[in-house]
This record gives structure tokens, sequence and C-alpha cells, in this order.
């Protein structure tokens, strides 16, 4: 990722509907090759960490994804992606909340805006 542009921290909840747990897992692992695929496609401008959510959530969401990226067009164009998925677009999972933010910028505005030095901090 380039250090010049402010890396994006991303912050996806999601919510698998029973539909998707009444598959077996042999058809959740088919399903989700798809998913994998999409990812590793994009693997090189956005991180992805998936995380298993359903023991420790408010009960809103049941999984979250956090991504990492310093190019929002290749993080959209991901996601474009992955919602004409089968898993997606027949209703296994939705997304429920994106949160995002950005790494550090308050010391990037220093830096360019009010031309602080990087080194006083």
């Amino acid at each position: 990722m380039d250090k010049n542009n402010l890396n994006h921290g991303i912050i996806i909840l999601l919510e698998f509907y029973p539909t998707w747990l009444a598959l077996t897992r042999e058809k959740r692992r088919e399903l989700a090759k798809d998913l994998y695929l999409i990812i590793e496609k994009y693997s090189e401008n956005v991180k992805v960490k998936f995380f298993d959510a359903d023991a420790f959530g408010d009960g809103t969401y049941t999984d979250f994804i956090f991504c990492e990226t310093s190019d929002l067009k290749m993080y959209h164009f991901m996601w474009e992606e992955i919602r004409d998925t089968h898993a997606y677009s027949n209703g296994y999972f939705k997304i429920k909340k994106v949160i995002m933010g950005l790494q550090n910028a308050y010391q990037k505005f220093e830096e360019e805006s009010l031309e602080m030095d990087p080194e006083h901090r």
C-alpha cells in the first residue's frame, strides 16, 4: 500500500442468516469460494481479515470483516463483485453496518496543512 496515501481501516458488520447455517458445511464452502476468489483478486490493494462474532457480539451481527486499504476505489470494486455473488445476492448474509476511519489522519493534517515537523510529536 502506498505510504503517501492515508490508510483506511474499515470494519464491516455482517449478519449471516439461518438459511446459511441450514446449508451443509460443504455447500457453504462451495459458495464461499466465489467470495475468496474475489478477495484474492483485490489482495494487492485491500487486506481482508474475517472474524466470527456470534458468541461475542450483541446479537445485531454474527461476523465482521476488517479491511485495510489506501485505495478506496479498489475496495469499492471488490464489494461490487461480492454483491454479485450467489451467497450475497441470494440473501444468505447482509451488511449491517460499516465503520470507517483513517489511520493517523491527524498527523497527516499537521504535516501537510499546518506544516508541522513530524519528528516532534
